[in-house]
């Protein structure tokens, strides 16, 4: 039995990890991608209708200011790029209010990395390569698999992803024993392929294996570009090891305006929804009308990479101080 003072996770694990952090660092060096940091806090957010953020107060007399703590480094990193950084990664932590459970904690490890001049194709090839690093002599993974986003929802579900026909989906959810769907969703197309793809599809992705799913409906295309042979898919990748979400990429947009008008569409929908206000970041739309290079990004979640790596089934498994040891 553990006391409250001792980590969560066996001292092993810690090796590991260390071992781990070691070979990315490695592995970049070798491709000339550099390390670097930013801050934590900013006085803006993100404004993505699912995510709720952690706050904090600054007081500098006579002055008090809310600070938000970052879901990602996203934002600063690519103001990195438009100053001309060239190819960069980071390993930091991040903060989501709100999650908990067996893949989430609050606070997590994160690695976020960017290619100039790469696109969606070139940055899955690199994602390949880096979890067969990874992996290598640790865990025997078989050939890893990469299917679009819209021949997978077919084949599972027989429903097309990126045209939204309510009668269909709802009859889909009946058939597949979840009418809880039906009201939870309503008539919104986005809500649907989160529902149906969590419950219905996601759990049996990457047996063993990395799955790479790419070419996303543009409904969910927030920082990502929208595929320049199909308007209705957006160049977008997410990764699953044994059903675990791992990481989620981009060919990202450059674009300021489009950028800026997506944002402003996510605060009105959180405002729609009554969730919290947030503070949008002018200082990346900034970044973007200097100029952000044509570019590849992909973040990946460290302790869920980890839980895969040592078949721990609790993100507590693998960190040494969950929230409730913190």
């Amino acid at each position: 039995m553990l006391h409250d003072w001792q980590p969560n996770c066996s001292i092993e694990l810690l090796h590991l990890r260390a071992q781990v952090l070691a070979e990315i660092r490695s592995f970049f060096l070798a491709r000339s991608v550099i390390e670097v940091e930013t801050p934590i806090l900013s006085y803006s957010s993100g404004t993505d209708p699912q995510l709720d953020f952690f706050t904090a107060d600054y007081c500098s007399y006579p002055l008090q200011q809310t600070l938000y703590l970052q879901t990602s480094p996203e934002f600063a990193m690519k103001r990195l790029l438009a100053a001309g950084s060239g190819s960069i990664y980071q390993i930091c932590k991040a903060f989501r209010n709100g999650e908990s459970g067996r893949y989430h904690n609050p606070e997590f490890s994160m690695l976020e990395w960017y290619r100039v001049d790469y696109n969606l194709t070139q940055l899955m090839d690199e994602i390949a390569d880096l979890i067969a690093a990874l992996f290598k002599g640790r865990y025997q993974l078989k050939a890893t698999q990469r299917i679009s986003y819209q021949d997978l929802f077919y084949k599972i579900t027989r429903l097309d992803p990126l045209v939204f026909n309510y009668k269909n989906y709802c009859a889909y959810a009946l058939k597949s024993e979840s009418p809880e769907a039906i009201e939870l969703c309503k008539t919104d197309h986005n809500a649907w392929l989160d529902f149906i793809f969590s419950h219905h599809i996601q759990p049996s992705l990457g047996e063993n294996t990395l799955c790479m799913i790419y070419g996303y409906p543009a409904c969910q295309s927030s920082l990502a570009r929208i595929n320049e042979d199909n308007s209705k898919v957006t160049d977008r990748v997410e990764i699953f090891m044994n059903g675990i979400e791992l990481g989620n990429g981009y060919y990202e947009l450059i674009d300021a305006q489009e950028q800026n008008q997506r944002f402003d569409e996510e605060i009105l929908h959180r405002q729609q929804n009554n969730r919290p206000k947030i503070v949008k970041n002018t200082q990346l739309i900034a970044a973007l009308k200097a100029g952000l290079p044509e570019c590849s990004g992909m973040a990946i979640g460290l302790d869920r990479l980890l839980m895969v790596m040592t078949n721990n089934n609790h993100i507590e498994g693998v960190i040494p101080f969950s929230l409730a040891r913190s």
